[in-house]
């Protein structure tokens, strides 16, 4: 297989008429911020424009984005940007590229599209959308594009099959092959079938559950434990999912409706969502089961079913909330609460400190691992092997996925034939060029981390966020002083103040006559001393000291002036 890591790679060259570039800037290497280019005789099409949601690396962090740093000069180019469906994941930064340029077209799904618009709403974009559905094709300049029926966690999700000069390409989205879907809509096989007798150069292909062998369980055997626990609880049901979950919500309505509770939505993107599907008819609602959250303090607790966003531990989603108390709904004994979702990696430890934060306020809670409470939206390797035999596909690019995924992914793609050189194994930025049926990487372009926090886009760097982990790990200390210009004597100070580092400002008392030592001598070396050194000679001696007494090494933050 080709590697993800490729030494020596540089600027890709300029391409050459005839040929398909893709360039994948988000979803490898990751779960979140999905998003490929793709390009061919001077135009752009670009697939799905997603979110990752940040670690407890990130502080301070809202949401990251895709680099659009590739294409922000080209916008004029962009022929159409195509949205498999409407996780976060994948629309989630739709707004910030719209940005940049409102009318570029939008295509997707019914629901998709809705989702979409009702997030834009917020931003105060209007955008230009096309609806599609499967089995309808449509020409984007040079790309022709035809969309397939696939199954997920959410309704509408499609696969796009692309057909250029350069090859095709058929990229899946998010999908898995549930047999018995709730809405009935599986994945269309007969049209996989179909398109890999008519060629398909290169397979993009999901990679989440690659590593899980097997199929995906289907999303009927939900139903029976959730009527189960409906049918044992004794006061409130919470239950947790995802905002988008539309399935797992009409299961929740469905239970509620046969065991005589009422549910009300909890969380501003869950009553949205939910308003959008059940007004396209996506969501049945049983008759007199919605109630308002306002009015759930009237009805019995053996009567409300709570739906509520925060599965995943979000510090501000309302679960978080619940669990830290500072929520209207106040969770207490005898209440059941249900996690009606998988754990996002990286996510770990944030949902286990909500679990254990509601087991203390006297919940019971139910999750993936104590119950069959929820079911993957991604195929397993057994599904992937089946869509490798269908499509005999002439090249592979596993996306959507960490890098053992990826892997795991490329190995099933060779154990069904496809050869290990036509295996490629990408990151973020990594170019890929198809020419008379060939893929092959040539070269890598800049493809970093873009930090939405508060209302600042971009601005926040790496650098920004190890200040913040330093501040929240180790403290800050600051030092003031004022140095006589002429003679190098200390006026005033050193004054020491510390911030959430353990020993008293008195042990700083010792360090004092280093200090003073160390800047006499730099004032009276040379008279060319600027502030900045002055105040390095400080954060060294600091530094030093503090890291050899103390054992930490918070920031240190010097001024020096001079009188």
């Amino acid at each position: 297989m080709s590697q993800t890591t490729v030494p020596g790679l540089k600027t890709p060259p300029p391409l050459a008429d005839g040929t398909l570039r893709i360039v994948p800037l988000g979803g490898l290497g990751e779960i979140g911020r999905n998003m490929a280019v793709f390009e061919i005789d001077g135009k752009l099409l670009i697939v799905d424009c997603g979110v990752l949601f940040p670690e407890e690396t990130q502080p301070g962090v809202d949401l990251i984005l895709p680099d659009f740093s590739y294409i922000e000069g080209r916008l004029d180019d962009v022929v159409a940007v195509v949205l498999t469906h409407g996780h976060e994941d994948h629309i989630g930064a739709v707004p910030y590229l719209l940005r940049h340029r409102h009318d570029i077209p939008l295509v997707g799904s019914q629901l998709t599209l809705a989702l979409v618009e009702a997030k834009l709403q917020e931003h105060r974009i209007k955008p230009y959308s096309l609806t599609v559905a499967e089995g309808q094709v449509e020409k984007f300049g040079p790309f022709e594009c035809e969309f397939v029926a696939v199954n997920h966690s959410i309704p509408d999700a499609l696969a796009v099959f692309i057909r250029t000069a350069g090859g095709n390409v058929l990229h899946t989205g998010d999908f898995k092959m549930d047999q018995l879907p709730l809405d009935g809509r599986i994945t269309d096989l007969r049209a996989f079938a179909r398109l890999g007798e008519e060629g398909v150069d290169l397979f993009m292909v999901d990679s989440t559950n690659a590593d899980v062998p097997g199929f995906t369980t289907a999303e009927k055997e939900i139903g029976p434990t959730l009527d189960r626990l409906f049918g044992q609880a004794e006061k409130r049901i919470i239950v947790a999912s995802f905002s988008s979950h539309v399935h797992r919500v009409q299961q929740v309505l469905d239970a509620a409706a046969a065991h005589g509770r009422r549910v009300a939505f909890v969380g501003r993107s869950m009553v949205r969502n939910m308003g959008i599907a059940a007004q396209l008819g996506y969501l049945q609602v049983p008759e007199n089961v919605l109630v308002d959250l306002k009015n759930v303090d009237n009805l019995p607790d053996d009567q409300v079913v709570l739906m509520s966003t925060g599965s995943q531990g979000e510090p501000m989603a309302a679960l978080s909330r619940m669990a830290n108390g500072d929520h209207r709904v106040q969770v207490g004994t005898g209440d059941t609460v249900i996690l009606a979702s998988s754990l996002i990696p990286g996510n770990e430890n944030a949902v286990f400190r909500v679990i254990n934060g509601l087991l203390k306020l006297g919940a019971e809670v139910i999750h993936k691992g104590t119950a069959k409470v929820h079911v993957s939206g991604h195929a397993a390797a057994g599904e992937l092997l089946y869509c490798y035999n269908i499509l005999k596909p002439t090249n592979v690019m596993p996306v959507h996925g960490e890098t053992r995924h990826l892997i795991a992914n490329g190995r099933i793609a060779v154990s069904s034939g496809v050869p290990e050189r036509n295996v490629l194994l990408t990151d973020d930025g990594s170019v890929v060029d198809m020419v008379d049926h060939k893929a092959s990487i040539v070269g890598q372009v800049e493809c970093g981390y873009v930090y939405v926090d508060g209302s600042s886009i971009g601005e926040i760097t790496d650098a920004d966020l190890k200040d913040r982990r330093i501040l929240g790990d180790e403290g800050f200390i600051s030092i003031i002083t004022v140095v006589n210009r002429t003679t190098g004597k200390i006026v005033t100070g050193p004054e020491i103040h510390a911030r959430g580092v353990a020993e008293d400002d008195a042990v700083f008392n010792e360090i004092i006559p280093k200090i003073n030592a160390a800047l006499e001598e730099a004032v009276t070396a040379t008279t060319e001393h600027t502030n900045y050194q002055l105040q390095q000679v400080v954060r060294r001696v600091v530094g030093t000291w503090v890291n050899r007494k103390l054992r930490r090494r918070p920031m240190i933050i010097p001024v020096v002036l001079e009188a």
